[in-house]
C-alpha cells in the first residue's frame, strides 16, 4: 500500500504540470488535481505516540457547453487516500466517484428547464476496522447511486445553482451477493429458514422514484477563502416519502500560493434505510459524519 501511496503522489504531480485550461469551441473545462497529506513522527518521545502518513488524491473537473439558450455540464469529483499508522494495515480514510451530468434550456432570466443525472460510487474496497479488517463491506458499485429527472433550474449567476426534479428516477446497487443478503445500504435482504438457511436471495438493485434538490454554490468568500458545499435532498415516493435522505457536502479552502493551499471537507449523509450499529450495539439509523482538514498540494485549471 506504501507503492499505492507514492504512485498517487507521482501521478497527482505529473497531472498536475500537464494540465491546463483547455476551451475548444464552445466548451469550457476546469479543475484541479491534488494531492492532500498529514504525516506525524515520534523518535524516543517519552510521552508516547505512533507514527503515522496520510495521503489523499483528489482530482476535480467541470466540462461545460454553452450556446444560445443551450447549456451541458458535467462535473466528475474523484478521490481516493489511505492512512498508515506504525505497523498497522493501512486503512482507506477517503473514496469517491461522482459525476453529475446535466442538460438546461433557458427559458427566461435565471430560469431554465433542466435534466440531471448523477453517478457514485468508491474505487476500492473499505473494512470496518474496527470490528474486522479482513471482510470488506463496501467496494465499487457497493454501494452504487444512478439517478436521473427531468426539472427547474435557477442560476442567477456563476456561484450559485439550484434545481428542482419533481420525478427522478433513481436506482441503488449493491453489486455483491453477501453484502447485498445483509440488508446493505438499504437493499431488502434475503429471506431464511429457521434453520438460518437462505430461502431467496435478496435482489442487488432497488429502484426508487421521487423528487430530488440539489443546490451548488462555489465562491471566493474572502481573499484566498473559498467556500464550496452541496446539498442533495431526495424524497423517495415509493417508500417512506417523508423521510429525506440527504447528502450535504463541504469544502473550505484557504489559498496559500499557486500550489499551497489548506483544504477543510466535510460530508453529512443520512438515510433511514440504512442501519448502523452504535458503541452500545444498538442498530438504527444515524446520522454519518465525515470531516478532513488537511495540507493540499495542487494545481488548479
Amino acid at each position: 500500500m506504501k507503492k499505492l501511496l507514492s504512485i498517487l503522489l507521482v501521478v497527482g504531480f505529473i497531472s498536475a504540470s500537464a494540465q491546463d485550461t483547455l476551451q475548444f469551441g464552445n466548451w469550457i473545462m476546469m479543475g484541479k488535481v491534488s494531492l492532500n497529506f498529514s504525516q506525524s513522527s515520534f523518535t524516543n518521545w517519552s510521552a508516547g505516540g505512533e507514527n503515522s502518513i496520510t495521503g489523499i488524491g483528489r482530482y476535480n473537473m467541470s466540462l461545460n457547453y454553452q450556446k444560445g439558450n443551450h447549456n451541458f455540464t458535467n462535473w466528475l469529483d474523484l478521490a481516493l487516500g489511505y492512512s498508515i499508522i506504525g505497523d498497522a494495515d493501512p486503512m482507506k480514510t477517503d473514496d469517491k466517484i461522482e459525476y453529475i451530468p446535466g442538460y438546461a434550456y433557458q427559458f427566461s432570466k435565471n430560469w431554465y428547464y433542466s435534466v440531471m443525472g448523477k453517478f457514485s460510487s468508491q474505487f476500492a474496497k473499505g473494512y470496518d476496522y474496527g470490528v474486522d479488517s479482513s471482510t470488506y463491506i463496501s467496494k465499487f458499485l457497493v454501494p452504487g447511486y444512478v439517478d436521473i429527472g427531468p426539472g427547474i433550474q435557477y442560476k442567477p449567476n456563476d456561484w450559485f445553482m439550484l434545481n428542482f426534479s419533481p420525478a427522478t428516477a433513481a436506482w441503488l446497487i449493491v453489486a455483491d451477493q453477501r453484502l447485498a443478503d445483509l440488508g446493505s445500504f438499504g437493499i431488502d435482504p434475503a429471506t431464511f429458514d429457521t434453520a438460518g438457511n437462505i430461502t431467496q436471495h435478496a435482489d442487488k438493485s432497488k429502484f426508487m422514484f421521487g423528487a430530488k434538490l440539489i443546490a451548488v454554490l462555489s465562491k471566493e468568500v474572502a481573499k484566498n477563502i473559498t467556500l464550496g458545499t452541496k446539498l442533495e435532498l431526495f424524497s423517495d415516493y415509493l417508500d417512506n416519502p417523508q423521510n429525506l435522505l440527504v447528502n450535504w457536502q463541504v469544502l473550505v479552502g484557504l489559498k496559500v500560493n499557486k500550489w499551497l493551499s489548506v483544504d477543510l471537507s466535510t460530508e453529512l449523509l443520512y438515510n433511514d434505510n440504512v442501519m448502523i450499529t452504535d458503541k452500545d450495539g444498538n442498530t438504527g439509523p444515524r446520522t454519518q459524519f465525515k470531516e478532513l482538514l488537511m495540507l493540499s498540494v495542487g494545481y488548479a485549471f
